[in-house]
């Protein structure tokens, strides 16, 4: 390894661009003769559009045109799809409502764009939008999963009788049933996971341009998988044929989840492009990314598990209703069942193991994949299952753990996953040790002295990233293959090119892809360039998301360097009359090895370029392609303890120690995953205290707002105390796992089981606000 090789804590590369306000977003992007996009929205969670009187907008300055879902219908510019295929316990699909770009009939959740203007400036656009009349019909709302199943309640979608759509089960019933009926202990827990808003610092944005000559659309657009997006786009929404559409996400500014989808903006801005003959941007604007963006979360559950006599575990039973909100998004079937129900198992052996998840339709946000995507909803559950049965048991909580703990690898759960290595043990050892567990007991007896409750949570969390292979997969329900791309292209001078399927959207690709480099070669990383997120510039790629970037885009890179090196190392040589074999690369020179005979890189690369010299039947050229399909999913783990105050007056919560040791494999860039880690415990903790959706009666979204939808700031978190502990990962070549979601993952179990251990009071929901622990406290109904 070189000093800028993989294990170092290079400075991102990108940063000097971004701290310097050279960073190029899409609002960013100027074309000549850019129109702008206001979109008008459905004050409404439910209503029939009866009419829209566009006449006066029409007349005002600058308006080019205002068009509604009706004219979007006429062009039959498609539905908005979901890609992943549930079967119901029946054997019967999962019902899909039709999700037009903008309601021609039927609104469903309030937000949802009815009509367009499109103006020469924005705030003519805006103005315009003012004067543009809509006649609703309000019709009875239904904003969360038990009113919506109710008999008599509003329906939907009339291809969803109900509101439900799918019953879906995961592992063998009969076999918990038999484990329940031997338990010695049942321990019961009903809870919520909260809805939440993803909020990146960078709001959707689209900008569509449609060249009449060629009759070809460019979309600039913020998102994680662009290639993904031009597929979709061509190939189920009509809207052009896939070589006639480039798609680019330059720059993007945080996506979580919230920008993996292709949303109604994308569609209408490049449909009104060719209608109206102008480039169309449309930026959001806060209020609008609370309203539209893909929602997070939103399970109610409840599980029970079975214990033996010396509290092995026998059993897990669960049943979740997950509410979809008003229509199915792109992957949004997936997130509650597998990639949700596989996880149960945690980190523990638990032989039997049944979960149903019910799908729902509600009048809200239509919910989707947020930072971990079923993964934080299977550990928050399992987290807070163990935790409750060591205090019912009266037994340490990391002893009750550590007895279950999974040793044997690989190890089979009985719900679909094959865990391939792990040492949980040593993880957990090492988070006790950070936080000086045993010292625990004399900590919370002097904050009881000083008038303050005291509480300690642990939470031993793993996940799956890296969904693979394409052929599993695709018999689960998946509409695409989950491999990567990767092209290596070598300059005649020497330096280099990565083309990556992946997209950077806040991980350091820019850096980490070239430490991959640097470290085969030798050479600096500023002698290697990333290029992304372009789908003219690269083949083809399945994107960013589920912490895939260096166990699947990251190895496809390694496949194309290692074709590089194999090219190279017969130019050289055949340079220097040696034997292939004999060839060592070293510092950016290839060597013979056992002699002083050596040529520098760039003296290879230009050789096979001017190609006065190669070996007989080779062709000219440095580059080289690689597709990569992994073989499993990689499944990072960790234990992550919270130690908290609380003041039983307030019911404020303060943190006294934060600890996470994690396991993901071997680190590429140390650094990189330690800002990775810190920004996912602070959406964890996020969640645990501060964030939650919250909507009235009627469906209207009550917290649509910075002043009343708490995001986390730097003085609600602690200083945190990061440690690792590596079991390499056999299913790629690189050994890595993924490190982007686990923060996020095993973070608010910590939190939520530290402060009921403080206040004695096991039934607290999130976001764990001061009010809700003081009633909790106190023992009074919140």
């Amino acid at each position: 390894m070189g000093i800028e090789g993989i294990g170092a804590s290079v400075v991102r590369k990108e940063d000097k661009r971004f701290i310097t306000g050279k960073g190029r977003y899409v609002d960013d992007i100027k074309l000549v003769g850019t129109s702008y996009a206001h979109f008008i929205r459905s004050p409404h969670a439910h209503a029939k559009v009866k009419g829209i009187d566009a006449s006066a907008a029409l007349k005002m300055p600058g308006v080019l045109a205002v068009l509604n879902g009706k004219e979007l219908v006429d062009d039959k510019i498609g539905n908005l799809i979901c890609g992943w295929a549930i079967t119901s316990k029946d054997g019967s699909p999962m019902k899909m409502g039709a999700w037009p770009a903008m309601a021609p009939e039927t609104v469903r959740f309030v937000g949802q764009a009815v009509a367009v203007v499109i103006a020469e400036t924005k705030n003519q656009a805006r103005d315009a939008a003012e004067a543009v009349v809509v006649d609703y019909e309000e019709l009875p709302a239904v904003p969360d999963v038990h009113a919506a199943i109710k008999p008599g309640a509003p329906q939907l979608h009339p291809e969803a009788p109900g509101n439900i759509v799918y019953d879906w089960v995961l592992g063998d019933e009969n076999a918990v049933k038999d484990a329940f009926a031997k338990a010695a202990n049942v321990v019961s827990l009903e809870l919520t996971n909260n809805r939440l808003v993803p909020n990146a610092m960078e709001p959707r944005a689209a900008i569509a341009n449609y060249d009449a000559a060629e009759e070809h659309f460019t979309l600039y657009t913020t998102s994680q998988n662009p290639h993904v997006a031009r597929l979709v786009l061509s190939a189920f929404y009509n809207i052009a044929p896939e070589n006639k559409l480039r798609v680019i996400a330059p720059d993007v500014g945080g996506g979580f989840g919230s920008k993996i989808y292709i949303y109604p903006e994308e569609m209408v801005c490049l449909w009104a492009s060719k209608k109206v003959g102008r480039p169309i941007k449309w930026a959001a604007d806060r209020s609008e990314s609370f309203l539209t963006d893909a929602h997070g979360r939103d399970h109610v559950t409840k599980a029970e598990m079975a214990f033996d006599k010396d509290n092995k575990i026998l059993g897990l039973r669960v049943k979740t209703h997950a509410n979809f909100g008003a229509y199915m998004s792109l992957f949004s079937s997936s997130v509650p069942t597998y990639l949700y129900a596989t996880l149960l198992s945690g980190q523990y052996v638990i032989p039997a193991i049944h979960a149903e998840v019910i799908g729902v339709y509600t009048n809200t946000t239509p919910v989707d994949a947020y930072r971990g995507a079923g993964r934080p909803e299977a550990s928050y559950l399992v987290e807070r299952m163990m935790e409750t049965a060591a205090r019912q048991l009266k037994v340490d909580p990391t002893e009750l753990r550590t007895k279950n703990f999974i040793r044997q690898f690989p190890y089979q759960t009985p719900v679909i996953m094959t865990y391939d290595t792990g040492d949980f043990v040593a993880s957990l050892e090492a988070a006790k040790k950070a936080i000086d567990y045993e010292g625990f007991p004399a900590r919370k007896e002097q904050a009881r002295k000083n008038g303050k409750l005291r509480g300690i949570g642990i939470s031993c969390y793993i996940e799956a990233c890296g969904i693979a292979p394409s052929k599993a997969v695709g018999s689960l329900g998946a509409g695409v293959g989950l491999w990567e791309s990767a092209e290596v292209r070598v300059n005649p001078v020497g330096t280099i090119e990565v083309l990556t399927g992946s997209h950077s959207h806040g991980q350091g690709h820019e850096t980490s892809f070239c430490q991959l480099v640097a470290d085969r070669l030798g050479i600096g990383i500023d002698q290697v360039s990333i290029v992304h997120g372009d789908t003219d510039k690269v083949q083809f790629g399945m994107g960013t998301y589920g912490s895939r970037s260096a166990a699947v885009g990251l190895t496809a890179i390694l496949k194309a360097m290692e074709k590089v090196e194999a090219k190279a190392k017969k130019i050289a040589a055949h340079a220097l009359e040696a034997s292939e074999g004999d060839i060592v690369i070293e510092n950016g020179e290839f060597k013979v090895a056992g002699t002083d005979k050596k040529i520098a890189f760039p003296m290879v690369a230009l050789a096979a370029y001017t190609a006065h010299n190669l070996p007989d039947g080779m062709e000219p050229g440095l580059k080289e392609t690689a597709f990569y399909d992994p073989t499993n999913f990689t499944f990072p783990a960790g234990a992550y303890i919270c130690e908290v105050e609380v003041d039983e007056a307030t019911g404020k919560t303060s943190f006294v120690n934060f600890v996470a040791a994690d396991d993901f494999g071997r680190l590429i860039n140390p650094m990189i995953v330690e800002g990775q880690v810190h920004g996912g415990l602070a959406q964890g903790i996020g969640q645990a205290l501060l964030e939650g959706a919250v909507y009235d009666s009627n469906g209207q979204l009550v917290t649509a707002s910075f002043m009343d939808y708490t995001m986390p700031r730097a003085d609600d978190l602690p200083s945190f105390k990061l440690s690792h502990t590596t079991t390499l990962c056999p299913g790629n070549p690189l050994g890595v796992k993924g490190c982007g979601e686990a923060g996020a993952i095993g973070a608010s179990a910590a939190v939520i089981n530290a402060i009921t251990d403080a206040i004695g009071d096991n039934k607290l929901e999130m976001p764990a606000t001061p009010d809700r622990v003081w009633h909790a406290i106190h023992g009074k109904a919140a």
